[in-house]
């Protein structure tokens, strides 16, 4: 008879073929009963409703929303394709939201189907699915596939959503409108439908967002079709835009948008530069003076299990690999010894800066440096693989417990240059560093280290105008991640500005 390991295995190789087939979410009817409980009493399998189940990690802590999240997207396409057929699509303003770039899990997934209920099915972690009652489908070429889902397209999608639209998603739409190079589509779906009062408020909306060619063509040609059109602004009056290029893909034109509309907050929030040191060998030896406190609450806030001995030991020299006693211990050294490779290679950029050398331009191809020797004692102690030096990520990541999900794989090649770009082009140091560390994150271009180089990024970018090395404490771990969700999910930099320009502002801080 087998034992219970073997019982495991043979539950684990069923579940392997379907994962092998691209699957994170199964019906119960995909895996025998016996196999299905026994991963789920394994914690290899976890329920989101009745018939229906997701991969999970044994290892994960009880309210980890991340097999969820990673799984979120997949589980409404697979349960929708089982419920509705191919007679569903998300709404128009969701559907906007995906072509835009914004990958934040939402609250509630709201589908439009001929089949609906107007029921409410509620999901893990306080999502739900709503499916909404339509009489008809839409034509066929107002619908896209994305990853499955079944989206409205761009143009059919505009005149859908109402006004309330453009307030709630300003940044959404600028990427979205930006990304129009001919307003055809749109034409074709207003004249066809005599919808006059869209075209007014699709006038607006581009002439804001700088697109007065777009503006002037809805114009003429709803005239020229004896349709008389009331100009209206959709957008807040307060809202700033910047005119962003045509975007080679909508998180480039996501973090351009980003950038125009948050600088300002940052530059009324943050102390004034104080303009870089005179005396150069003071600050340098106080970034060296700063190395333990920052290695410490740096390594820490990753949750690796670090002491100040242990640091000291690294930096002297004194730190001997052998010593170390069980795995765990082996990876929080081998981190302790490639922050202080990292760091060492940082603190001579930062020289290089305080000297005069253009930050933007600097970091662009700096970071990378960083990011090897983060990671280069792992990698020569078998840990990881050589090829996990090569540079940016190819496969999808997710953030522990955040409803971010950061942008597709591919879409990060395009995405770190015009981060780059805008360092270089950004004025305000306050503005670099608060952005630079924030979007940096929010990229997440590395399979890990991406806190890491954020805050030596960070670092860089206040040195270029003359604040001093910033420690960011472990004990505020939970504030600082706080603030960062605000700015990836709702949108409103401004708590992170104000908790680093706290931190900026206090005494480097002392370790027992």
């Amino acid at each position: 008879m087998p034992n219970p390991n073997e019982k495991l295995a043979d539950a684990l190789d069923a579940l392997k073929r379907l994962q092998d087939k691209g699957q994170r979410v199964f019906q119960s009817k995909e895996l025998s009963r016996v196999h299905r409980e026994r991963l789920l009493k394994n914690g290899f399998l976890q329920n989101v409703m009745k018939g229906w189940l997701i991969s999970a990690n044994p290892g994960e802590h009880a309210g980890d929303t991340t097999p969820w999240y990673a799984s979120f997207r997949e589980f409404c396409a697979r349960y929708c394709n089982a419920r509705f057929g191919d007679e569903w699509h998300l709404s128009p303003e969701q559907s906007l939201l995906l072509h835009a770039g914004h990958t934040v899990i939402p609250s509630q997934v709201i589908i439009y189907t001929p089949k609906g209920t107007n029921n409410t099915v509620e999901l893990l972690y306080g999502t739900s699915l709503y499916d909404l009652k339509q009489p008809d489908m839409p034509p066929h070429d107002d619908l896209e596939q994305n990853d499955d889902l079944r989206l409205y397209a761009t143009h059919a999608a505009l005149l859908k959503v109402p006004e309330g639209f453009f307030q709630r998603y300003p940044v959404e739409a600028q990427v979205l409108l930006s990304a129009i190079t001919d307003p055809s589509d749109l034409l074709r779906r207003l004249l066809a439908g005599g919808h006059s009062a869209i075209a007014g408020r699709l006038v607006g909306a581009f002439r804001r967002v700088g697109k007065e060619d777009i503006a002037d063509e809805i114009i003429s040609t709803m005239k020229a079709a004896d349709y008389v059109i009331r100009e209206t602004d959709p957008f807040e009056p307060e809202r700033i835009f910047a005119t962003i290029a045509t975007a080679k893909s909508p998180t480039v034109g996501r973090l351009q948008a980003l950038w125009a509309s948050h600088r300002q907050t940052i530059i009324d929030i943050f102390p004034k530069s104080p303009g870089l040191p005179g005396d150069k060998d003071a600050y340098i030896k106080a970034v060296d003076e700063v190395y333990t406190a920052d290695a410490y609450h740096s390594l820490s806030i990753e949750g690796y299990r670090v002491s100040p001995e242990l640091v000291d030991q690294v930096r002297s020299g004194d730190w001997n690999p052998d010593n170390v006693k069980d795995h765990r211990d082996v990876r929080d050294a081998l981190a302790a010894r490639g922050y202080w490779q990292a760091f060492q290679t940082v603190k001579a950029d930062v020289e290089k800066v305080i000297k005069g050398e253009e930050a933007g331009k600097l970091a662009s191809s700096a970071h990378r440096a960083w990011y090897r020797e983060l990671f280069q004692p792992c990698v020569t102690a078998g840990l990881i693989k050589a090829e996990a030096l090569a540079g940016y990520r190819n496969n999808p990541v997710y953030i522990k417990t955040s409803q971010h999900v950061p942008p597709r794989f591919e879409a990060v090649r395009n995405a770190m240059p015009t981060l780059f770009e805008l360092l270089s082009n950004e004025e305000e140091a306050s503005v670099r560093a608060v952005l630079g560390h924030w979007l940096f994150g929010y990229v997440h271009p590395y399979p890990d280290g991406n806190g890491r180089v954020a805050r030596f990024l960070m670092n860089l970018m206040l040195a270029s105008g003359g604040y001093p090395w910033t420690v960011i404490r472990v004990e505020d771990r939970d504030r600082y991640m706080t603030a960062l969700e605000s700015a990836s999910v709702k949108d409103d930099i401004q708590p992170f500005a104000e908790f680093l320009t706290e931190q900026v502002q206090r005494p480097v801080p002392e370790l027992e």
